[in-house]
């Protein structure tokens, strides 16, 4: 998750500077290519040969910008969430990188079965949050919703990598 994390403090230093990045980031050509790479990332997700990670950091990351991107025009542009929530997004998938995905080995067998139960859950699958995720963007009057979401996506993909990598 490298490239959302460096996306999100970019935009984290966007949202609090008038660069001319960020009015690149607002041309909606620019927005329509990251929405292309979103619904691409979705796509190749649901195919298992590939890497997972590669397909959830790029969707992680074009769904961002095209959250900043489209969001600006409904929302002031000092509006504190498109600082916060690109910081909570960084800290969040770091965080979850270092403590969780790397500690699979003070995972007991216990809880591990219970990681294996909630990846094999249908409705809990990434494909599934990843197209709320695009729907949410749309949603301007529920402002949690998207950040709520990717939430969600961040703890399905890091029980799917943990059992992955542990059955390796």
């Amino acid at each position: 998750m490298p490239l959302f994390i460096i996306i999100n403090l970019a935009l984290c230093f966007f949202a609090q500077t008038d660069s001319v990045f960020k009015s690149l980031l607002l041309i909606p050509l620019f927005m329509h290519i990251n929405l292309g790479i979103a619904i691409v990332s979705l796509l190749g997700s649901l195919i298992k040969k590939f890497n997972s990670l590669v397909w959830f950091d790029l969707f992680s990351s074009a769904t961002t910008v095209v959250w900043f991107a489209y969001w600006q025009t409904s929302f002031k542009d000092d509006s504190p969430m498109f600082f916060f929530y690109p910081l909570y997004f960084s800290m969040l998938s770091a965080l979850i990188s270092l403590f969780f995905i790397n500690a699979l080995t003070k995972v007991d067998k216990d809880s591990f079965a219970i990681m294996q139960q909630i990846d094999k859950k249908v409705l809990l699958h990434p494909a599934i949050i990843m197209v709320g995720i695009l729907l949410s963007l749309e949603s301007h009057q529920n402002f949690m919703l998207f950040p709520t979401l990717m939430t969600l996506l961040f703890i399905r993909f890091s029980i799917a990598s943990s059992v992955r990598l542990r059955k390796h």
